[in-house]
């Protein structure tokens, strides 16, 4: 799993049957400061993430264990809307 920043969203119209109502972001990815990885990616979202919340992302086949997901091809999804970050005794994340 991996902290990210929700930068966006991705429109298709055209897409696999099995993909219709997922809903794509575009995420950037964090360090574990909460700063910026010069790295994006496109996940799909069961969570209801908005632009600019920081979130958790699963990759992999991990991103499939959804029940009814085995089967897309997704190879990320945002399984989580983070609240709050500490490290040691410092807050990096709290909106």
């Amino acid at each position: 799993m991996q902290l990210a920043r929700v930068r966006g969203t991705v429109v298709c119209t055209q897409k696999l049957p099995s993909l219709r109502g997922s809903k794509l972001l575009v995420l950037e990815m964090l360090d574990e400061t909460g700063q910026p990885l010069p790295q994006y990616e496109v996940a799909a979202d069961l969570v209801g993430a908005g632009r600019d919340e920081w979130v958790l992302v699963s990759r992999g086949s991990a991103a499939r264990v959804e029940p009814g997901q085995e089967n897309n091809p997704i190879d990320a999804m945002v399984i989580g809307i983070i609240d709050t970050v500490t490290i040691g005794n410092q807050q990096i994340y709290n909106p």
